[in-house]
């Protein structure tokens, strides 16, 4: 199970998918000098904490859970996003800072009964740089899909982390069993849970499947560290109308992406020129926003992006014109046209596909920057066309900061495009544009009976037709006609992903 700390219950399943972090341990004195709305500077209790981690790169020095509550007090009135929405508790009467980290956020509920912010959490700073620097994790080297929460359940291989993992389940594959309890209709969630997110290296778990042929297996599972490849299935399709067609499936906005995006737009470039672009974004819920502006570079090419905005962040009413975490001026995300050093030396310049339209294959797990790829690339006028659901709606984001060896997650700031759109908390829409998060475009479920990349799986197959002919096919179009965003989106299920896999990251650097 990834570290990472938040309060999610997954329906009826109770996948409970996160692990309760360290930090507290022991108490301290009450604050005689707190006083409710009264605040210090964040820096003045940085990297003061109970247990200080030993080594030059680490700032930390000896203090106490007190020290640590009141930068997190302090931090969260300075940066976050509604902020004067946080009910201001005494720090000096909580003795564990994750749980007291747990309280600095909005109780607001939006229109639809959720939680307004659904995306305040840590991670171990160690699990947090290891994951999104190199992409490792613990795991089986597959993501699952749950389709269905409710007896029966049903859970399924959404994919592979790995392109070329012939030992796994396919993608499809429908879980039956978990060490000998139902998936289905079992009540016994601490097995299933223990089965499906494992903990341990080498930790084994025994699991039955049902392919997508209708045959079954039994095979017996270990976790390892996983390094996973954020982009795969690179290929140039050819439609039925003669059309080359690009296609690539990206996952994840972690840092090794860099160098395989680049990759990846420079093996569609091999050749003749593509003359239309599928891009997979089904299963990304996001990560580095600077990555997502690469791609939307390395798509839209250099003269639409010139001298425009990717990304413009906006900060809470007290930040108007510094950025509250750099200290420096606001100043947009631009269109970067050159490598970030993620992966890849500094300053290379971007290859591009200089392309008028993309099509986008979304879902549910669809998030954050991946989101911001969409809203971008439409700030600029290049054509979206979105196939698949409802993405999650997402249009905030944070910078990762890091003190006493947690890193904390809070809502920062909202992302709007060149033409100042950025409200989209329901997520865009597949079927007429209305120019904001209506997308032209055609609602399709998901199809787990074909793999990803293969020109028979539904959503591909409907992004060729479009090509071809300008309109959705018949079985998807009466989906598409008058879909609003007030509809429900298709039962399709989502892909269980840490949080931090499912946002907007930014850097003070990039």
């Amino acid at each position: 199970m990834e570290g990472f700390r938040h309060a999610t219950l997954l329906s009826a399943l109770v996948l409970l998918s996160a692990c309760g972090g360290g930090g507290g341990g022991g108490s301290s004195s009450p604050a005689t000098t707190w006083q409710a709305g009264q605040f210090a500077a964040a820096g003045q209790f940085a990297n003061q904490c109970l247990r200080p981690r030993s080594g030059n790169q680490y700032p930390d020095v000896a203090g106490s859970v007190l020290d640590e509550n009141n930068w997190l007090r302090a931090w969260s009135h300075e940066t976050y996003l509604w902020y004067d929405e946080i009910l201001d508790r005494n720090p000096g009467n909580h003795d564990n800072p994750l749980a007291y980290f747990d309280l600095l956020k909005t109780e607001a509920i939006t229109a639809s009964g959720t939680p307004k912010d659904q995306f305040h959490f840590t991670m171990p700073s160690d699990e947090w740089n290891a994951q999104s620097q190199s992409g490792v994790a613990l795991g089986y080297g597959m993501q699952w899909v749950i389709v269905d929460p409710y007896l029966p359940r049903d859970v399924r291989v959404a994919y592979h982390d790995q392109q070329d993992r012939p030992d796994l389940p396919p993608r499809g594959a429908r879980l039956l069993s978990v060490d000998g309890v139902s998936m289905e209709w079992s009540n016994d969630v601490d097995t299933l849970n223990a089965g499906l997110f494992p903990t341990h290296e080498d930790e084994q778990h025994e699991f039955e499947f049902v392919y997508p042929d209708d045959s079954l297996h039994t095979i017996i599972l270990a976790a390892e560290t996983i390094t996973s490849e954020p982009v795969q299935k690179v290929q140039v399709l050819t439609s039925t109308g003669g059309k080359r067609v690009g296609y690539m499936l990206f996952n994840d906005h972690i840092a090794t992406a860099e160098k395989a995006l680049l990759e990846a737009v420079e093996q569609l470039q091999q050749g003749n020129d593509i003359d239309e672009l599928v891009l997979d974004l089904r299963y990304n819920g996001g990560g580095y926003l600077a990555l997502a502006s690469q791609l939307s570079y390395m798509i839209a090419g250099p003269e639409r992006t010139a001298g425009q905005a990717f990304e413009i962040s906006r900060f809470n009413d007290q930040h108007p014109q510094i950025n509250p975490v750099t200290d420096q001026p606001l100043t947009p995300t631009p269109f970067y046209n050159a490598t970030l050093g993620f992966s890849v030396p500094a300053s290379e310049p971007l290859p591009n596909l200089n392309l008028s339209r993309v099509f986008v294959l979304t879902g549910a797990t669809t998030c954050s920057a991946s989101e911001s790829i969409i809203n971008g690339l439409r700030g600029v006028d290049v054509e979206v066309i979105q196939i698949g659901d409802r993405t999650c709606g997402k249009p905030y984001g944070f910078y990762p900061t890091d003190n006493c060896g947690t890193t904390y997650f809070t809502i920062q700031f909202q992302g709007v495009n060149a033409k100042g759109f950025g409200d989209y908390p329901d997520g865009f829409v597949p079927g007429a544009d209305d120019g904001q998060a209506g997308v032209q475009g055609c609602q399709v479920a998901d199809d787990y009976d074909h793999d990803l990349g293969n020109i028979d799986e539904a959503r591909l197959a409907t992004a060729l037709h479009y090509i071809d002919n300008g309109y959705c096919p018949s079985t998807v179009s009466r989906h598409a006609l008058g879909r609003s965003l007030t509809a429900p989106p298709i039962d399709d299920g989502r892909v269980h992903k840490a949080l931090w896999r499912e946002n907007r990251i930014m850097t003070p650097t990039r």
